[in-house]
């Protein structure tokens, strides 16, 4: 097996290396799609759409329904009949999850992915409940795939990797990973718009980036809050000196000076 100790390299590999993490996902993921597959063979159409869902996100199962597992089991759960989709998340996360997890490690590296699969179920469900606020019916859509957490894992490439390059098809030229996710936010955000294809969950995309990215960035923000409260702390400390000062600065010393020439 080679040495992967230069992990710092610019460019994406393209060897088959796997780590233990992402083989982990990798071995769960096709699993449960082969299960899919038998359960739509021997059940047909009615058992498959049960165990969707079942197991998948649907917002008014998890809310008001209280099916609390399922922002975690959709993450496992793709179309049969669309088996280009979880080819492409596996691709990506072989592709990019095991660059995080060299640097993370294996427990780090599934905290995070998990974090940002279940992250963006929940701001899945929030967002198509929303609309239950002004008199609209519970949506009943399911949603399945581990695509929350592949943007998620997408964005902290982009975060800790910038300037490493990739190649995006059908561009035959390699690009930066930042401007790589820069262009996929973009397509869906324009998603979330209404422009493209409607069965695919834009909302859990944005959602994985945007769980992944808070996450990433949190000790920023925080050394930032906490600098903004010690300047205001120092700045009302320091009026509160020259108030003191120029009220009492006529006042005789509190204890005379007894020195004589």
């Amino acid at each position: 097996m080679a040495s992967r100790s230069n992990i710092k390299s610019y460019r994406v590999s393209f060897d088959f290396y796997v780590t233990p993490g992402v083989k982990l996902l990798l071995i769960a993921n096709f699993t449960v799609f082969i299960f899919e597959a038998f359960v739509k063979y021997y059940r047909g159409e009615a058992g498959y759409g049960s165990l969707i869902k079942l197991f998948g996100l649907v917002p008014a199962g998890v809310f008001p329904g209280m099916r609390i597992w399922q922002p975690f089991t959709y993450l496992f759960l793709h179309e049969v009949s669309d088996v280009l989709h979880i080819l492409l998340n596996m691709l990506m996360l072989w592709m990019f999850g095991r660059e995080l997890e060299l640097v993370w490690g294996r427990n780090r590296f599934l905290r995070y992915y998990f974090m940002t699969g279940v992250g963006a179920g929940l701001i899945n469900i929030i967002v198509n409940n929303f609309p239950h606020l002004w008199g609209r019916d519970y949506s009943y859509t399911p949603t399945i795939g581990a695509s929350g957490a592949i943007f998620g894992v997408l964005i902290a490439c982009a975060v800790l990797f910038p300037d490493r390059r990739a190649y995006l098809f059908p561009i035959p030229v390699a690009i930066k990973m930042k401007w790589i996710v820069a262009i996929m936010t973009a397509i869906t955000f324009l998603g979330t718009l209404g422009v493209g294809d409607t069965k695919v969950s834009h909302i859990c995309h944005l959602g994985g980036m945007l769980v992944g990215y808070l996450y990433l960035r949190r000790d920023s923000y925080l050394y930032r809050l906490r600098n903004e409260v010690s300047d205001w702390k120092y700045e009302r400390n320091r009026k509160r000196f020259e108030v003191y000062i120029n009220k009492h600065k006529n006042d005789p010393p509190s204890r005379p000076d007894r020195w004589v020439n």
